[in-house]
């Protein structure tokens, strides 16, 4: 580049602007030099400052559709340019104060946290130099709408054991979305009995059994995440089990207390009653009797009945109680 520079000024030091230059524009600086021919002065070059002109910014982004509150995005003002101010803008105001919206230290960026319709924009950037300032063009952030959060609807809830085939529904039905199972906290395992028909939206259960009370989630997933919905529990009826009376003793003295208890696994709990020789003494799960004699030797039977299934089941068991021995039995010094 020639540059070439006359003035008359007399002050010492003179500065002259030097046209544009590739977009942009320089200043020389010279020291005024007195002497020469027919009292021409000549300037001493001392230095030639340029400022360039601003580029049209742009805005870069991690992320042109966030999913509504929930992302965080970070818009760039580009390229990155030496010498010059960034300034952003909203909506054609300049940005407000808002713990959403954070600038970094030279403000070429700006993040925006839980984006939602008020921080979705449109933003500019603007770049400034002392010479030129230059604004981007507008960009509007698409918010994907949140997720919505799913949850369980069944054909019943309260199945009977080995009877019921249970249908779980993950529910809202919509599109673009894919649908997972889980059950006691793992992916949904690898079972004849356990159907996902088509979508994977709907779950069967083939002759539910105690063991499949869960709990169940539905997760609903898309490109941009995932929401749970919150735990269902069947609450499946069975039972009662064939009771068992304990203590397993059978033998007893006279004068003795017996105490006797009749369990059953059952859902929900079992109706326990007692009988003595088909003669019905007592109703719960607990049969006492204090000082027994020879009259109640017999056969003690335990009925379990559980009121939802309507079944009823009932085991017995033989108590012989030996006569006193008198005095006898006692040892004396």
């Amino acid at each position: 580049m020639h540059l070439s520079c006359n003035t008359h000024t007399h002050l010492p030091w003179a500065f002259k602007e030097w046209g544009a230059l590739r977009g942009g524009k320089c200043h020389l600086r010279f020291k005024n030099v007195f002497g020469g021919i027919k009292g021409a002065i000549q300037g001493n070059l001392l230095s030639v400052i340029c400022i360039v002109e601003t580029p049209k910014p742009y805005i870069s982004s991690s992320n042109l559709s966030p999913r509504e509150a929930v992302e965080t995005v970070i818009l760039s003002c580009d390229p990155h340019t030496r010498d010059v101010s960034y300034l952003w803008w909203i909506s054609g105001q300049s940005l407000p104060i808002s713990h959403k919206l954070k600038l970094s230290k030279n403000n070429r960026t700006l993040i925006i946290s839980g984006v939602t319709n008020d921080t979705a924009g449109p933003y500019e950037c603007e770049m400034k130099n002392p010479v030129s300032s230059s604004r981007s063009d507008p960009v509007t952030l698409n918010l994907l709408p949140e997720l919505p959060k799913p949850y369980i609807t069944s054909n019943n809830f309260n199945p009977m054991e080995n009877k019921n085939v249970v249908v779980l529904t993950c529910e809202p039905k919509t599109q673009n979305y894919t649908y997972v199972w889980w059950v006691n906290g793992q992916s949904l395992p690898v079972s004849s009995r356990l159907k996902q028909p088509g979508e994977n939206r709907i779950l069967i259960l083939a002759n539910v059994t105690r063991n499949d009370t869960g709990p169940y989630e539905c997760e609903l997933w898309d490109r941009f995440g995932s929401i749970f919905s919150d735990p269902v529990t069947l609450n499946v009826l069975y039972g009662p089990d064939f009771p068992s009376i304990f203590p397993p003793c059978t033998y007893y003295h006279s004068g003795e207390n017996l105490t006797l208890y009749c369990l059953a696994d059952s859902n929900p709990p079992a109706e326990y009653s007692w009988t003595i020789d088909g003669k019905l003494q007592q109703s719960g799960h607990k049969l006492s009797i204090l000082q027994i004699t020879t009259e109640h030797s017999g056969l003690y039977g335990c009925s379990a009945r559980n009121s939802a299934t309507g079944r009823e089941i009932s085991t017995f068991k033989k108590i012989n109680v030996s006569a006193p021995s008198g005095i006898g039995h006692l040892s004396w010094a």
